[in-house]
């Protein structure tokens, strides 16, 4: 593979997708190709802060980061990618974008608008749908629905919150024990949790906001919110080159140095690939570190047989519960309480994402 661009200069990177992975991968090559970063939006939302920012819409304007902030040595191109091909890539306005090493970083379908003010109105309208409310229908027990469950019961504990969750027991991908205590500290903050019960927020009488569940059971709700896994954004991809390397789930097939199945110069990071790891931030700035290394080698034109592997791994798991609890679960153990609190619920991690995208030091808002 060559790894000079066409005009003889640096090597063309093209990364799709400004979520987590492919923000932190974008950041750490911007000076060593010439890169560009193709997102539908013009900034990188933190996607675990996003519940705070609903219930305290001020917290939305830190976890909202303008690409442009900390891509300072690389291009932006405001689109979505529609098709691949061997050395360009297509977008929606049907501008051709040339490429010497790609890399795939949509992750999970969210439609966000274009711009961090469109993102930022759209977040008081849902403090504003929540503070106008006396009772708050939550469907989906994983952690999107707890952490939201707990946000608003922390910060508004006067208002009727119902989670009604089709599996067993909440937060399925943890422990027993981790479900529980989660389970356990809802109900003491009068969150009513039905589980193994479906609701369709579509099916309500406006007139009485009465919502119906798949048991029969009736559910009065000024404001319902729909907590529920994202598809996977790779539909586009089913008629591409890649087309063979995706798997059932739509998931890109990716090999221990990241690379996509079959291509030697295409990677797949973060949530999109097929590891068997929790779908997490952790795990994609991890996967965004060991392909940028890989990307380094090949673009100083150094030996592939020295790539770096990714190991998937069990990390340990934060849900937030509220400001100052969240439930841990760690390889042997699982706590609830201030402390794994301490480590997630206050900032989110917001900070230390900042410091690692260096935005604080040249930005002021």
């Amino acid at each position: 593979m060559a790894n000079q661009g066409a005009a003889g200069g640096r090597s063309r990177v093209l990364v799709i997708g400004g979520g987590i992975a492919g923000s932190y991968i974008a950041k750490t090559l911007q000076f060593h190709g010439n890169l560009t970063l193709i997102d539908p939006k013009e900034y990188l939302e933190i996607p675990w802060a996003s519940l705070r920012g609903m219930v305290e819409p001020t917290f939305a304007e830190r976890s909202l980061i303008q690409h442009k902030h900390y891509l300072t040595g690389s291009r932006l191109v405001v689109s979505n990618a529609i098709d691949i091909f061997d050395s360009d890539v297509l977008t929606s306005e049907g501008h051709s974008i040339p490429y010497d090493y790609l890399v795939i970083a949509t992750g999970h379908g969210d439609p966000l608008p274009k711009t961090r003010a469109e993102r930022l109105e759209q977040y008081q309208a849902e403090n504003q749908k929540i503070k106008a409310a006396q009772s708050i229908l939550i469907v989906g027990g994983g952690p999107t629905g707890v952490e939201l469950a707990g946000e608003i019961a922390v910060d508004y504990p006067d208002k009727k919150i119902t989670l009604v969750h089709k599996g067993s027991r909440l937060l399925e991908f943890l422990g027993f024990k981790a479900s529980k205590k989660a389970l356990d500290w809802l109900q003491l903050k009068h969150v009513e949790v039905k589980l193994e019960q479906t609701v369709n927020l579509e099916d309500v009488a406006d007139v009485s906001k009465l919502y119906k569940t798949s048991a029969g059971e009736t559910i009065q709700a000024d404001c319902g919110f729909l907590c529920l896994g994202k598809p996977l954004a790779s539909s586009w991809l089913k008629n591409s080159i890649l087309r063979d390397s995706l798997d059932a789930n739509g998931s890109i097939i990716v090999d221990e140095n990241l690379r996509v199945k079959g291509r030697e110069n295409i990677f797949a990071i973060g949530d999109i690939t097929n590891i068997k790891e929790m779908k997490q931030g952790y795990f994609a700035k991890k996967q965004a570190s060991v392909a940028a290394k890989n990307l380094k080698l090949l673009l100083s034109g150094g030996n592939e047989s020295k790539m770096s592997t990714y190991k998937p791994s069990s990390a340990k798991t934060f849900v937030s519960l509220g400001r100052n609890y969240a439930v841990a679960q760690f390889s042997l153990t699982t706590m609830i309480g201030l402390g794994p609190g301490l480590i997630k619920s206050k900032d989110l991690f917001v900070g230390k994402t900042r410091k690692e995208l260096d935005v604080d030091s040249h930005v002021v808002h």
